[in-house]
């Protein structure tokens, strides 16, 4: 039986928690508050407590997957970020910057969400952005 606590950040939003996950014999079991964290003083929400149940879900995605007629096909990564650029491309010519709206994850950290806005506006061209972590 191997048992080790690995300390992170807290997947739900951009408070940035420090927390332990539980992990025995290479599966995570449990979450626990670190008791030293600077930002959340040793204390979690109810979304932190959970924070390691979506990693091992079944329904979980895992591999990349492209839309092919009415099913999805597993692809590479690479694979699938070309079709998404492509696309993404398509419906900004065709429809222009403002005919894709963004929303951003509760599950991104501070600094994703900000390469997630700049992408948006720098890139993509508009302000239309929105994020769903309500603190």
């Amino acid at each position: 039986m191997d048992f080790r606590s690995i300390p992170t950040a807290c997947p739900y939003c951009g408070v940035g928690c420090n927390l332990l996950l539980e992990v025995l014999d290479g599966r995570i079991v449990g979450t626990l508050p670190l008791k030293t964290g600077p930002t959340n003083e040793g204390t979690l929400c109810i979304k932190g407590w959970t924070a390691h149940e979506f990693v091992q879900h079944k329904d979980r995605l895992t591999k990349p997957l492209i839309r092919q007629g009415g099913s999805f096909r597993e692809t590479t990564w690479d694979s699938a970020l070309n079709e998404a650029t492509t696309q993404l491309q398509r419906l900004r010519e065709s429809y222009g910057p403002e005919s894709v709206t963004f929303v951003g994850s509760a599950r991104c950290v501070n600094e994703e969400t900000y390469v997630f806005q700049k992408f948006a506006r720098a890139i993509f061209g508009h302000n239309h952005i929105d994020h769903c972590a309500r603190l």
